[in-house]
């Protein structure tokens, strides 16, 4: 299944050419060649982007120390 991600970045990658298409510069079929073309080009650059950012959210906790309360002195 292609995610709504790839398929918007490719879109955006050949804006040009759809661009282009508006003008009467280029055919449908070319343009949407450009487009196939542009989808697994972004689903790669995509799935390289998150594996390089995936690491960044995930930390780890030191367990917490148990604290014993202590009554306070009253005055």
């Amino acid at each position: 299944m292609i995610r709504a991600s790839v398929l918007v970045f490719a879109l955006l990658i050949s804006l040009p050419a759809w661009y282009r298409l508006l003008l009467d510069q280029l055919e449908l079929t070319q343009v949407l060649i450009r487009f196939l073309i542009a989808v697994p080009i972004a689903a790669v650059l995509l799935a390289a982007f998150r594996f390089v950012t995936s690491g960044y959210g995930i930390t780890e906790e030191t367990p917490a120390t148990p604290v014993a309360p202590k009554p306070m002195d009253a005055e």
